[in-house]
Parts: structure tokens; sequence; C-alpha cells
């Protein structure tokens, strides 16, 4: 069977940067950076865009491409004989489900929110009852398992239809409708009246701040948010190299993906940050600040109704790019193991990630007595630990090793791959760098993450 490929460089961009862009961009980055000081944040973020996420990125890609393969399979492709690294191949279709297991729930959050929004759900309550919305939405389990149901069946039946007609068709709409939406919502808050002094704290690095937070804490969010802002490791990028032919460059076109999530997570705190200090909001309040601290802020605005709704729409857009980035992942790994066609695997993988989100959807509510991080902790916090401090890192460093050591794929096939095409190839200087220097940095990344 021949492999079904992207029908434009567009579509593998905008595919590839909705796999990237999502609720890290659009949710994390802004309350991580409110709680880091602001701008001295954002610097050290995107220093560890450049030395970490675009490194291991081109090394996805290149996977990708040159075994031709989903990640279940590329690895027996490309393995000297004898080798066992394709036992990670199954570890990223692990890595790809359990990141789905809680991803479907917040995904519904967001639809969820922008109905309520829509409808005039918020108007005229104040902070505590907007927060007790938040609770008693999460209290309600046929609401959580209902819009995780929606989002399942949605997004495995739109990849069903095929891999132009399906995916890239509707993410290409998708990906262009978010960053206008974007774009028209940070222009309204960049210019409320009492922005500027949000701009300030988001744009100009202080020192002051980061003292005050400390500035190793700052350093390593940052590190950390660069690295799980990109789902590198899993897998989930290197299928799209699988997907598209060799006129370009890998570094160059992770270039492309790495600028367009940048753009998105810039944008979301240029939403955020001025409207907060327009209506006197601190900006820290945590993972709370999309959910309770920004439906007050519209319920204030002028015409707040209509931007509450269509800033909810965009993270609907974010959160959903994801989920269909990676569902194609898992229906690719699938089809690749069992040689299934597209249709019988949708219809299978609906029915497992139904069950397999219940969990998490359930967690709040029915199941709240589950708390296995500690008191206080869910089901979707075990999920989103192991992902995050386990998955995503150690991932990430066998391909790098897979890629620059000899009883690999080693660094000249790895070259000849990435830099086969049209645009910017892979230094010479960054071989020692990618082999020896990059592993520590994701070692230690890991480690800080597990301690």
């Amino acid at each position: 069977m021949e492999r079904e490929k992207l029908g434009s460089r567009l579509g593998f961009i905008l595919i590839s940067a909705g796999c990237a862009i999502g609720i890290g961009n659009v949710w994390k980055f802004p309350y991580l950076c409110g709680q880091n000081g602001g701008g001295a944040f954002v610097l050290i973020y995107l220093f560890f865009l450049i030395v970490l996420g675009l490194p291991v990125m081109t090394m996805e890609f290149a996977v990708g491409r040159g075994g031709q393969k989903s990640p279940a399979r590329f690895f027996h492709e490309l393995e000297p004989k004898g080798t066992k690294w394709h036992i990670h191949g199954y570890l990223c279709l692990f890595g790809n489900v359990m990141l789905m297991m809680f991803y479907t729930t917040v995904a519904g959050w967001m639809m969820q929110y922008f109905f309520r929004m829509a409808a005039g759900g918020f108007e005229g309550m104040n902070a505590d009852e907007v927060g007790a919305v938040f609770g008693e939405q999460l209290g309600n389990p046929l609401m959580q398992a209902g819009f995780m149901l929606i989002v399942v069946i949605v997004g495995f039946w739109i990849n069903s239809q095929g891999l132009q007609s399906g995916l890239e068709r509707v993410t290409k709409w998708m990906m262009l409708a978010l960053l206008v939406i974007m774009i028209i919502l940070a222009v309204n808050s960049v210019f409320l009246d009492g922005a500027e002094a949000g701009l300030s704290f988001y744009l100009k690095p202080s020192l002051a701040n980061m003292k005050e937070v400390g500035i190793v804490n700052v350093i390593v969010s940052a590190m950390n948010q660069a690295f799980f802002t990109l789902s590198l490791g899993i897998g989930s990028m290197a299928i799209f190299g699988s997907y598209i032919g060799k006129e370009r460059t890998l570094m160059g076109e992770s270039v492309n993906v790495i600028l367009l999530d940048t753009f998105v997570a810039i944008c979301s705190g240029l939403i955020i940050f001025p409207a907060c200090f327009a209506y006197g909001v601190q900006p820290d309040s945590g993972p709370g600040l999309i959910f309770i601290t920004l439906p007050n802020i519209f319920n204030h605005m002028p015409l707040g109704r209509l931007w509450g709704a269509l800033f909810f729409v965009f993270m609907t857009f974010a959160a959903f790019s994801t989920v269909l980035a990676v569902f194609e992942n898992i229906m690719a790994m699938i089809m690749d193991l069992t040689g299934w066609s597209r249709k019988k695997t949708g219809l299978v993988c609906t029915v497992a990630m139904i069950i397999l989100s219940l969990p998490c959807s359930l967690g709040f509510n029915v199941w709240s007595f589950i708390q296995p991080l500690g008191e206080g902790s869910g089901i979707m916090d075990l999920e989103d630990y192991i992902v995050s401090n386990f998955l995503l890192p150690l991932g990430s460093l066998i391909f790098v090793l897979f890629c620059t050591n000899r009883y690999g794929w080693g660094w000249d096939n790895f070259l000849a791959e990435a830099d086969t095409g049209k645009g910017l190839k892979v230094p010479g200087w960054m071989r020692p760098y990618m082999t020896y220097v990059l592993p520590v940095i994701i070692l230690i990344v890991f480690l800080i993450g597990v301690i």
C-alpha cells in the first residue's frame, strides 16, 4: 500500500504547528509567565526553544522522513540489525495514547466555556461566582464525559476521512481561523485603557521580578515549558516527517513550525496581560487564569460576551489542533502494526479512546476519591505527570542518542536526511553540541521534573 502524503507544504507546517500549538501555549505559557515575573521568563523561554526544541524537532522529522513509517515502525527500518531501538516505537504509541487520555477532557472544557460564554452564562457574576461555575462544571460527570465523547468522536471521524481530505483540510482552516481570531483579540487587548502596565510587565525583562521568584526557578520553568510546548519525544512530530517530500531541509521546516508555535504563545500573552492590568487582576493567578480570571475580565469589558466567545473558540481550536495531530499518530501506528484500513482503525480507536479517557473525565467527580499524587490530586495529575516528566524528556533523549550515536542510526545518516532539499542546513558546529551537550541538558530537565 502506497504511503499517503500531505497535499502541500503549508499543510505540513500548519499541522505540525497545530500539534505543537495547544493548551501548553495558550493556557500554560501565560500563567507560567505571570508566575515567573513576565518579560525575563519570555526571553529565557525563547533561548531554550532554540537550543533544545530546534535540534530535537529536526531529529524527529528526520527519523520520520528517513523511515517512511509511523513511530511504531520507523525504528525497525533505520536501526542497525540486532539492536533494540524499536522498543521506543511502542513507547511512542503508549505516550500518544496517554497524552490523549487527559487532553480530550481539557479540550472538552474549552468547548463548554465557549457555549457558556456565547449564551451569556457568566454575565453579572462576580469573581467567586465565576470560580464556582468551574467547580460545578467539573463536578458534573455527565457533562465531563459528554464533551470528552464529542472531542473523541469528531476527532477520529475527521481523521478517518483520509490524510488530505480529513486532517489536512480541517487543520488548515482551523489554524488560519485561530491565527486571525488571535490577532483580533490581541489588538483589542493592547488598546484597552490601562493596558500599558500589562505590556510592560510582559515584554520588559525585569531582574527584580526574576529575583522575587528566584532566578533558578524562572530558568527551570522556562526550560520545562520550551521542552513541553513542542510535544517532542513521543514521535508526534516524527509522523509528519514521513508524510512530506524531500524538497526542503528539515531544520528550515522546524524553524517555521517553532516560529508559528512561538507567535501563538506570545500572542496569547498579549491577549491576557494587558487585560489583567487594565482591570486590576493579578497576572500570577496560576492555572485558574483562563477559567476563572478571564471570564471575570470579559464581564467588565464592552462587548465582553463577544470577546469571551471568540477567545474560547480560539482555545477550542488550539486544543483541537493538537487532538487531531496526535489522533493521526495513534491511527498511523495502529495501521502500521495491524494492516487495517483507515476507516476500521478510526472506529476501533474511537471506542478504545473513549474507554481510556473516562477515568480522567470522572476523576473530578465520581472518582474524585482517587488521589494518586497525594491529597488534592486527581487522575489527570497522574497522567500529566507521567507524560510531562517521564515520556517526553526520556523519549527526546532516545531520539537524540539514536541520531548521534554510531550504535543507532548515526550522525551521517541523520545529517544526510535532514539536509536533503532547499533551505537551512544543520551547521557543522552542532555535531558536538547535539552529541554531548544536548543529552545532558535533557537529563537535567528529566531529573528536575521528577524531583
